[in-house]
């Protein structure tokens, strides 16, 4: 599958950096709690004068850093923990300096891709003969009184560098259902309910999200879909036949988003399978059948249904195109998963299988679900920002990766409302990470950000997160 991977390229544009940075964990207190994860983007070795490097925990005069370090990097990168020493003592050992008084002795761990280990120093930095992207996740102490920040300024000349992994593909298994008597194939990406989400989860070894808010999604932007719990043994929700919808993307009311209702066949009764709406109700007025609301909301995109499914394309290019292949023996189909930002600065991944209005949806080839506008007017939807402008990378619209407020977590809802950030002074655009990193710049003017409307209309996706898309790749 790797011939799937987008290599993206990104500018970073010149500016000054200093190790009097403004991040909380370079704030230090005796005994403080050092814990994070964020990703970082190397420049210019300021103490070799050659090769990149990526500065994790910066210097403290009088303190030093403990704790353990995880990372994934897009290339090897060397693990350098930094010791302060005396000039006089640095002969014979590898070095690191800025300006060539302050002296930093040097652990060098092997060069690799991924890995986790201890550490103990004044400062941690991530090293590589070529430029690199890594993400680490710091849980650690800063212990000791600094007496000052060291303050070390250096320039990094502008330069590209790659991006790996920013669209990735990952297989989905598909589930039959029925629609009018016709076949349908549809996967459950999301539930309201966790035993439901974990059961699914189990019995088809691909993770259902437990998303709870779904559950308070206007019932306008919502199906029906009908799940049996007895009768005609099968591959459904609760082990017996598929599922049967009252809607399909051939409809224009059709919504990815469905309320499930469960279907018994009465005692005394002979079960059959049973393909659509009108035959369930039918049987439940000549009471062979119980109907049960359940007040579980799933997200159940169809992949195919009577007489079309989702557009799929044989291009290695993954520009405006959300599924790559549909495989009907194997019953998979393999989604594009964008790579994104999440509230916190946590890199995360989506998929898009439905949109509204038609015009983006046709552009990025999903069905078009008119009804998800239907949930922007309630308060259960999440964001998510695209840049116009600014670091060109791998977004949707050619720049750096979005950012959602959504995190798998109780404020967790797979619809959102896309908002555009567009920069004032592109050539002073830095990468942004998190929400807090976009209202900060809105609110001193540098960036703008509006709601999208094409046609008119909110732009809203259907957005599930897939956590760990490469150990679904199937």
């Amino acid at each position: 599958m790797n011939k799937f991977v987008i290599f993206a390229i990104i500018a970073i544009p010149a500016l000054a950096v200093s190790f009097l940075v403004s991040d909380p964990f370079a704030v230090a207190k005796p005994q403080s709690k050092v814990h994070f994860t964020k990703t970082f983007v190397s420049s210019a070795d300021p103490g070799s004068g050659s090769g990149q490097f990526a500065l994790v925990l910066a210097p403290n005069r009088d303190s030093i850093y403990t704790g353990s370090l995880t990372f994934t990097a897009n290339n090897p990168v060397e693990v350098l923990v930094l010791h302060h020493i005396p000039s006089q003592d640095s002969r014979g050992q590898p070095t690191w300096s800025v300006d060539g008084n302050t002296i930093y002795g040097l652990t060098e761990i092997e060069a690799k891709k991924a890995g986790t280990f201890d550490f103990t120093g004044a400062a941690v930095a991530f090293r590589s003969v070529t430029p690199f992207v890594v993400t680490t996740s710091v849980d650690g102490w800063i212990r000791g009184q600094p007496v000052e920040l060291i303050s070390q300024t250096y320039e990094i000349k502008e330069q590209e560098i790659e991006l790996l992994d920013q669209n990735i593909p990952v297989a989905i298994p598909m589930r039959d259902g029925f629609y009018g008597k016709g076949s349908i194939s549809y996967i459950i990406t999301d539930s309201s309910n966790k035993t439901i989400s974990d059961k699914l989860t189990q019995k088809q070894g691909w993770n259902v999200k437990f998303a709870p808010k779904l559950r308070w999604a206007p019932a306008s932007a919502q199906d029906t879909i009908y799940a049996f719990t007895n009768g005609i043994r099968g591959d459904g929700i609760y082990g017996f036949q598929g599922e049967v919808f009252g809607v399909t993307p051939a409809q224009k009311e059709y919504t990815p988003l469905a309320s499930l209702v469960t279907v018994s066949w009465k005692a005394g009764q002979k079960p059959q399978e049973i393909q659509s709406v009108e035959d369930i109700l039918k049987a439940e007025k000549d009471s062979r059948l119980r109907l049960t609301k359940t007040n579980v909301t799933v997200n159940v995109p169809q992949i195919i249904w009577p007489g079309g499914q989702i557009q799929t394309t044989n291009s290695t290019s993954l520009d405006n195109v959300q599924v790559l292949e549909i495989n009907k023996d194997s019953k998979k189909v393999t989604f594009v998963a964008h790579r994104a930002w999440g509230p916190d600065g946590r890199i995360t991944y989506y998929i898009i299988p439905d949109a509204t209005p038609k015009g983006p949806a046709d552009i990025m080839k999903v069905p078009v679900s008119g009804k998800l506008a239907k949930i922007a007017t309630s308060n259960v939807i999440s964001e998510m920002y695209q840049f116009k402008n600014g670091v060109k990378g791998a977004g949707t619209l050619g720049y750096q990766p979005g950012v959602l407020s959504s995190a798998l977590d109780e404020r967790y809802i797979p619809v959102c409302r896309i908002s555009i950030v567009e920069w004032k002074d592109a050539k002073s655009a830095i990468p942004l990470q998190t929400i807090s990193d976009i209202e900060s710049k809105r609110s001193d003017g540098s960036v703008f950000v509006t709601l999208a409307r094409p046609q008119s209309e909110d732009h809203i996706v259907n957005c599930p997160i897939i956590e760990s898309p490469k150990s679904n790749k199937g």
